[in-house]
């Protein structure tokens, strides 16, 4: 898996060259000048290479903003895929966690995995349309049966 370089690490009243930006954020001297290529500012066409840390700290912020995903209120993230999913069959279940909140739980469609998405109990009429949500049956305690168990000593 591949790590997101941390853009705090660029001091931004410095220059680097492209092997100080590689051994930075430990990668290889191709993904630096691949990031030139794709817009990283450079001082000049000029030999060697000197990328601004305020440029480079930049680059980095804004291309991690451009991965991120909204989710909807209706899809849950896959970590797996890294993509905001709709579960598989339109299913999940609802387990609540207190008296107002709760985890909607499903298949992802495309791994297979388990998606989870912490949900308020009010807000779940916003998404009863899109999905099917199962909510879960309370077990009758032993006091409240009308039949006694099988194995039960009460008969004398």
């Amino acid at each position: 898996m591949a790590k997101r370089p941390n853009p705090n690490l660029a001091k931004i009243h410095r220059t680097y060259s492209v092997e100080d930006v590689a051994n930075l954020f430990s990668v290889h001297k191709n993904t630096v000048r691949s990031w030139v290529k794709d817009g990283l500012a450079t001082n000049d066409d000029k030999r060697p290479m000197l990328i601004l840390g305020s440029e480079l700290k930049q680059y980095l912020q804004t291309k991690r903003k451009s991965n991120k995903r909204k989710c909807l209120p209706f899809e849950i993230y896959c970590v797996r895929c890294r993509l905001p999913q709709l579960p598989a069959g339109n299913m999940v279940d609802y387990e609540p966690t207190n008296s107002r909140m709760g985890c909607l739980i499903g298949l992802c469609p495309t791994c297979n995995g388990i998606i989870n998405k912490y949900f308020n109990f009010v807000t779940l009429e916003q998404i009863k349309g899109k999905l099917d949500i199962t909510f879960p049956k309370a077990l009758k305690h032993i006091y409240e049966s009308s039949k006694p168990l099988l194995n039960s000593d009460f008969n004398k």
